[in-house]
């Protein structure tokens, strides 16, 4: 009912914005802030650039180096069960079994030695030769995706192109019935808003239906992949063993979970605001199509850019220092890496889009041991939706400006970008790259 309560009181954006006052220079509940964050950011990262929220009860960090700082340093932990906020919320999720395990044994909230002995078995399964082996499929899927936009009237990038894309790919990665993908893309709506739960609806009710729902789905599944293993990665994680330690089914099932969030949203988010980068900037728009060889720099870029994760966050395990400022055991800090992609102290002329460019050391796929495990499939689908689309329509066309973008201070990515592809012919070809 708190939850409830909070989420309506944050979707009323006329009261969010009278309460500014409270907020200080971060506000992330408004639909100005959401158009453009990056205005705020700059401003906090010139002025606060480790500003005290009182609201979020943490610092937010918006240069490179203090971002940096925090998510290499042994000071921060990932694991977040013993900040207050996280007390308050275990009451309630410990009277539900399945959820409380979906959030306290998945990646992100888990470090030290656990968080490397469930990483470790993860990787053996998860591993480069795995994702590349995707390729086909994915030049596939988006090839067939395009050809029904080439023959439709109202082309919507993120329904058509975007959000489809992802969890089919997901779907074929862990050897899931395809013919359940939008089930999966359900539940996977709704685990998403564990990410950024006040600017969901609600409650969690639909959240915890959604976390049974799926458990019981893949159970059966796992039982069959035991019995008769499979070249997915359900039976890799399976079989992984590291020490004679396996992953048992209450790991095994908050991994599925993970992934379908990490690698659905996310990947989604920044194929939209990838997009839309290529329709307000022509000249390096144009240089890509002059140039394919520069795909896998663009993607980096875009990464930098425009990624679709906003910030993260870290607990402090015992008082230290950040940027010159007293952090205190179990105070928390936001690492807005948005923020310190575009810091010049880092990177020259950052707000500037260059596709070319080769110095970028972005922190828009995290850092140090919680790097994301799923970066180099971002990447390959992100590589191949834009090269397909650049060849195959070159002249598309859309709003340089989407209607509104994600409610979440989390993820960035518009909500929908309809899109004006110039030319119906379905022809294919070599793809870029």
């Amino acid at each position: 009912m708190i939850l409830r309560i909070l989420q309506w009181i944050v979707a009323q954006e006329w009261l969010m914005g009278m309460l500014g006052f409270l907020f200080g220079p971060f506000n992330p509940f408004t639909s100005k802030f959401r158009r453009d964050p990056y205005t705020v950011y700059r401003k906090m990262r010139e002025e606060q650039p480790l500003y005290k929220s009182r609201v979020f009860m943490a610092h937010i960090a918006t240069t490179y180096e203090d971002v940096q700082f925090v998510l290499r340093s042994k000071s921060f932990t990932t694991d977040r069960m013993n900040t207050d906020i996280m007390q308050a919320i275990n009451k309630s999720i410990q009277k539900d079994p399945e959820f409380s395990a979906m959030v306290e044994r998945n990646l992100l909230m888990l470090d030290g030695a656990e968080h490397r002995k469930l990483r470790g078995l993860v990787g053996k399964a998860f591993t480069p030769r795995r994702i590349e082996a995707l390729r086909e499929h994915i030049q596939a899927r988006v090839d067939s995706l395009l050809d029904d936009m080439s023959v439709s009237e109202d082309v919507a990038l993120i329904r058509d192109l975007a959000h489809p894309l992802p969890i089919s790919v997901i779907v074929e990665l862990l050897g899931l019935p395809h013919q359940d993908i939008p089930k999966f893309a359900a539940w996977s709506k709704y685990l998403a808003q564990l990410l950024d739960p006040l600017q969901a609806t609600g409650g969690d009710a639909g959240i915890r239906k959604a976390v049974k729902e799926l458990n019981a789905h893949l159970r059966p599944i796992l039982e069959d992949r035991r019995k008769s293993p499979k070249d997915d990665l359900l039976s890799a994680m399976l079989a992984a063993e590291e020490n004679g330690v396996k992953l048992d089914e209450r790991d095994l099932l908050a991994l599925v979970s993970l992934i379908m969030v990490a690698g659905h949203e996310t990947t989604t988010n920044l194929i939209g605001n990838s997009v839309i980068e290529l329709l307000r900037n022509p000249g390096e728009r144009k240089r890509l199509q002059d140039d394919p060889s520069l795909i896998e720099t663009a993607v980096d870029e875009f990464l930098r850019y425009c990624g679709s994760v906003m910030l993260t966050d870290r607990a402090a395990i015992e008082d230290c220092e950040v940027g010159g400022k007293k952090i205190r055991k179990g105070q928390m800090v936001v690492c807005v890496v948005a923020a310190a992609n575009r810091d010049p102290a880092q990177f020259k002329n950052p707000e500037q889009l260059d596709l070319g460019r080769t110095e970028n050391p972005h922190l828009g796929l995290g850092l140090g041991n919680h790097f994301c495990l799923g970066s180099q499939l971002a990447k390959l689908e992100t590589e191949i939706v834009i090269s397909t689309l650049l060849r195959r329509f070159p002249n598309f066309t859309g709003p340089t400006e989407p209607k509104d973008y994600v409610r979440s201070m989390i993820l960035r990515g518009p909500q929908e970008l309809p899109l004006d592809l110039a030319t119906h012919s379905p022809e294919r070809g070599p793809q870029l790259g």
